[in-house]
């Protein structure tokens, strides 16, 4: 079988087998195997690989999956440019609960069923087109996944961070619910007071309601830490809508 030397952008080195690590890997591959099969059995998810050049030759991200290895000898994997194309639309897997709740909070449409197995969630992210955010590689190996990420760290400040510089989104922060992410509508305190303890209603004047779960959200006490999140997250954005 003929072999093919790999030489894979330093920064998605660290998702190959440790023995492959170094400056180029040598694979064997068949000639009707694609480039994108040959990085998956590496271990690197083509959500994660911008362009790809064989033998000289650079594909681009949406040829990976069609362009065979053939009788090619050398291989060269680029990372994913910064900003990502993207949708504007995520949808995170169970792993990353924490993350959608920031996600919405800055305004992000992020989609979040726990429950859902791979299938479902591969599924999802076509039908929608959305983009799949998971730490879990194998579930970005679908066919089906439209695109994504793979969220390498388990720090959650630091996931922000990744998710905002990687796909660069236009933020609105306070205008989505936390627990459904529907978008969230001011409404007058005499429409929600039924909803409220009476303390709530005579220190705060200003009100907005889940247009899909009915929850109802004010500014209290408790924003102080979520208004620093806020600002951290949105201190070097230009792209940011007024918050509420």
């Amino acid at each position: 079988m003929p072999q093919v030397i790999v030489e894979v952008d330093p920064s998605l080195r660290s998702l190959l087998p440790r023995r492959d690590r170094g400056d180029r890997v040598v694979r064997d591959a068949a000639p009707t195997e694609t480039v994108a099969h040959l990085l998956q059995v590496l271990g690197v998810p083509v959500t994660e690989v911008g362009a790809a050049s064989v033998d000289g030759h650079r594909i681009g991200h949406e040829a990976l999956r069609t362009t065979h290895i053939e009788n090619s000898s050398a291989l060269d994997v680029e990372a994913r440019e910064r900003p990502q194309l993207n949708s504007g639309l995520f949808l995170l897997d169970v792993h990353l609960g924490t993350l959608m709740r920031r996600m919405r909070l800055l305004g992000l449409d992020a989609a979040y069923e726990p429950d859902d197995d791979d299938s479902k969630l591969a599924a999802r992210s076509a039908t929608e087109q959305r983009e799949l955010l998971t730490r879990d590689r194998g579930l970005l190996f679908r066919r089906a996944v439209y695109d994504g990420a793979l969220i390498r760290s388990g720090d959650v400040d630091a996931q922000l961070e990744d998710v905002l510089s990687r796909f660069a989104p236009w933020l609105a922060p306070w205008t989505r619910c936390l627990r459904c992410g529907a978008l969230l509508a001011e409404v007058p305190s005499a429409e929600v007071a039924a909803q409220l303890k009476p303390g709530t209603l005579r220190t705060y004047r200003s009100f907005s309601r889940c247009t899909g779960c009915d929850r109802v959200y004010w500014r209290g006490a408790h924003s102080k830490r979520l208004e620093a999140l806020v600002h951290r997250a949105t201190r070097h954005e230009p792209g940011v809508s007024s918050s509420r």
